[in-house]
């Protein structure tokens, strides 16, 4: 599912979390199951680039 879809859904503080580490290369266990739980999925124990931008540019805009 596209991120602009589950980012909605997903919980405040694991949306912080991803703000703050921008480009993570591992995301903790509590934040992957909020993204699972919000209709997400991890690439690779993280997100895609694509994923990244999105956080970095728009998820702001959408919350």
């Amino acid at each position: 599912m596209e991120i602009h879809l589950w980012w909605l859904e997903l919980e405040l503080r694991a949306k912080q979390w991803f703000r703050e580490n921008t480009g993570a290369t591992e995301v903790p266990e509590s934040v992957a199951e909020a993204v699972a739980a919000a209709g997400g999925s991890l690439s690779g124990g993280t997100l895609t680039q694509r994923e990244w931008d999105f956080i970095v540019t728009q998820s702001e805009f959408v919350d």
